[in-house]
């Protein structure tokens, strides 16, 4: 759908169009990182390396599906990642990462050159994947407070309780600009504008990384999916059955310059701020899978944009691109991509990819431009200092969870609510009714609070992370001691309350997995409204959600309605809204469709007449 460039203006307060793009669709070039500060010193290393070496760097195996733990070591590996639900084998406590990091560190030091492993996870919001750790809200509620100060010191934390375990990459920031809110995907974007991905995406690589890639507490970052993962068009996926699309695998049918406005922001400003890696997209643009595009990768991103980084494949990527395996290692290796992120098959990938190199299909020069990258970033983080330990430092444990940064996650869940209905001036609620019924089935759940991307990989409903509070025990801490709080999932023995609270909405899911064709809120949802209505209660409704959600049937039965997105394990954030605190200062990231006949909608589209419009949010 091309962007109407007037409405958008009207609708973001600076246009990236104009700032970033000159008028003839091509990107201005931006400053350089500071990554190639260690130049000699790579090419030293470079020089003395084997190509089993370096074919070694250029993989990261999963290590959950590690066939051996010497594997680090005998394949001169250059990662190793814990994707989705890949845990230590003892548990999920901090010291159980700790000691998993600290086990696989320490086999790179048996290695002839001994140069230690990037380890990756998906640290998105907040170190989700540790018991205990602080979770922060997804994208699309950070997105809606307008405020890069509080991303970026949401970014600082997760890096310092990311870093406390030893692991010291992270598959994040994500500055898709998802566009159709059917997307599983649509909560790990900022909002649906490229300005939105520009100002939150530059914020976020700057918490991660801190202000030096060297410094203990800093964590790399990956700007991702380059590029386009928010704009594929429905029914372009591949199906996994007969009612799920998996939108976020499928095409971008834009020309250069469409994708280059709608879609291209984030990595503009994430480089900027010097982000030392990208992740190419599961998705095509017009038929060709990024993982495979010289254009993209190459021509783009790497000599167009100067980012001096390296490119990780997503989650067995290459695997869905044309041909045989040797051949799909072939086409993105020679497209540009420098690392690939495999499941099981990463004996296989290291074998292969030695064979092309002896069979000249794949240049030793664009081996070598791989390899100059990661060990580019790896001299940035410190990892090659002569002396210095590479382990976890656990006097960081110290802070894991702690008062100070649940206090940040606690601002920015009540920054990020948008309060979308507020009839007869309902809310602020009053500390002192004599009883609130609360009630649904997010009211006690800290999983369905949290999301996706939390413990496990889809995240989970029920008390599945320890620490942080639910909408309930929030709303019973802070009333006065008077006020009697009663509490039914299903909206039974309501009547005699003074106000019902009702928290409904999506649980939790993560990627491909929550793609929907229709956002019509649960039957029991609706029930549960239906249920307080019937009790003669003055009515709030707390939708717990990653998206929009088409909301008809209980929007006008209630008298304060608020957005509060997938606010994690801080739930006191939202009672400080409730209970007027402070006040609502949220602004939509996204459009609010009226209906699925709507679906889908964003700022700039012809006939724009939305429930809400983008920027939306009462005070």
């Amino acid at each position: 759908m091309k962007l109407n460039r007037r409405k958008f203006i009207e609708a973001s307060a600076v246009s990236v169009a104009a700032s970033l793009v000159t008028p003839a669709g091509v990107l201005k070039p931006q400053r350089r990182t500071g990554l190639r500060a260690n130049d000699a010193n790579v090419r030293a290393l470079l020089s003395r390396m084997t190509l089993e070496e370096k074919v070694g760097q250029m993989i990261q195996a999963n290590s959950a599906s590690l066939k051996d733990p010497g594997d680090v070591e005998k394949l001169f590996l250059g990662s190793i990642l814990s994707g989705g639900s890949s845990d230590p084998k003892n548990g999920n406590s901090l010291i159980d990462w700790t000691d998993h990091y600290d086990s696989l560190q320490s086999r790179t030091q048996n290695t002839r050159l001994k140069i230690p492993i990037l380890y990756g996870i998906d640290a998105v919001h907040g170190h989700s994947n540790v018991l205990g750790a602080v979770i922060f809200p997804h994208n699309i509620g950070l997105g809606c407070s307008r405020r890069p100060d509080l991303v970026e010191r949401a970014a600082r934390i997760t890096a310092i309780e990311t870093r406390a375990t030893g692991i010291n990459w992270t598959f994040a920031p994500c500055v898709t600009v998802p566009r159709d809110e059917r997307w599983g995907r649509s909560y790990e974007g900022f909002g649906e504008t490229p300005e939105l991905a520009r100002m939150m995406g530059e914020a976020a690589v700057r918490g991660y990384q801190g202000k030096d890639l060297n410094d203990a507490s800093s964590l790399l970052a990956c700007a991702k999916h380059w590029i386009g993962d928010g704009g594929t068009k429905y029914g372009t996926g591949r199906k996994l059955r007969s009612d799920l699309q998996i939108l976020d695998r499928g095409d971008v049918s834009l020309s250069e310059r469409e994708l280059r406005e709608i879609h291209m922001a984030g990595y503009v400003s994430a480089i900027k701020a010097g982000v030392g890696t990208i992740m190419p997209s599961y998705s095509s643009w017009n038929g060709v899978k990024c993982s495979g595009s010289k254009r993209l990768l190459t021509e783009i991103l790497k000599e167009e944009l100067k980012f001096d980084g390296f490119l990780i494949s997503d989650y067995d990527a290459i695997d869905e691109m044309p041909g045989d395996y040797k051949t799909q290692i072939e086409t993105s290796t020679n497209a540009g991509m420098d690392m690939f992120m495999v499941s099981t098959k990463y004996r296989e990938l290291y074998a292969l990819l030695l064979e092309l190199v002896r069979e000249n299909r794949v240049a030793m020069s664009r081996i070598d431009d791989a390899v100059t990258r990661i060990l580019r970033v790896k001299f940035a983080m410190g990892l090659m200092d002569a002396g210095r330990s590479h382990l976890a430092d656990r006097k960081l444990h110290a802070s894991f969870g702690s008062a100070a940064h649940r206090q940040v996650a606690r601002e920015c869940v009540r920054a990020s609510l948008v309060l979308l209905k507020n009839e007869k001036r309902i809310l602020p609620i009053s500390k002192k009714l004599k009883r609130i019924h609360v009630a649904g089935k997010s009211a006690d759940d800290i999983g369905n609070q949290c999301g996706g991307w939390t413990i496990s990989w889809q995240g989970k409903s029920g008390n599945q992370t320890s620490g942080g509070t639910t909408i309930l025990k929030a709303i019973q801490e802070t009333v006065s001691p008077q006020t009697m709080i009663t509490y039914s999932q299903d909206g039974a023995n309501a009547n005699g309350a003074d106000l019902g609270i009702v928290v409904i909405g999506e649980t939790p899911y993560a990627e491909w997995m929550g793609d929907r064709q229709t956002l019509e809120l649960f039957e029991e949802d609706i029930a549960v409204v239906d249920k307080i209505k019937q009790a003669g209660l003055p009515l709030v409704i707390v939708l717990i959600s990653g998206r929009p959600l088409i909301i008809d049937k209980v929007i006008d039965k209630a008298d304060a309605f608020v957005a509060a997105w997938l606010p994690g394990t801080e739930g006191r954030g939202v009672t400080d809204i409730l209970f007027g605190d402070f006040k609502p200062a949220g602004r939509l990231s996204f459009s609010w469709p009226r209906s699925m006949a709507q679906i889908p909608i964003n700022v700039g589209d012809a006939n724009y007449n939305p429930l809400f419009k983008y920027g939306f949010g009462l005070t």
